[in-house]
């Protein structure tokens, strides 16, 4: 069974709202089975952090305040700022 929808949901319900405003732009690893969660600076931190603290389970990276991940090109307008910052 895929981690995604379950680690979003949990995202949504539990992270979204005071992630946003205290770790935007930091990246959020979540194990949907146990509900335990990384915070770091990169995708890489958290990634490993995951791992090598649940090593037999699958966690899902989220880019706190972000559709996506990593974005490939493009920029990024946090919110109550006026500019974007280019990624």
């Amino acid at each position: 069974m895929s981690v995604t929808e379950p680690a979003k949901a949990i995202y949504e319900s539990e992270f979204r709202e005071s992630m946003e405003r205290e770790d935007w732009g930091k990246f959020i690893a979540i194990e949907p089975d146990s509900r335990r969660y990384y915070v770091g600076d990169t995708f890489m931190d958290v990634a490993l952090q995951a791992k090598n603290k649940i090593p037999n389970k699958m966690s899902f990276v989220i880019k706190i305040g972000s559709d996506a991940a990593v974005h490939i090109g493009g920029a990024q307008k946090k919110p109550g700022r006026k500019s974007f910052r280019l990624l």
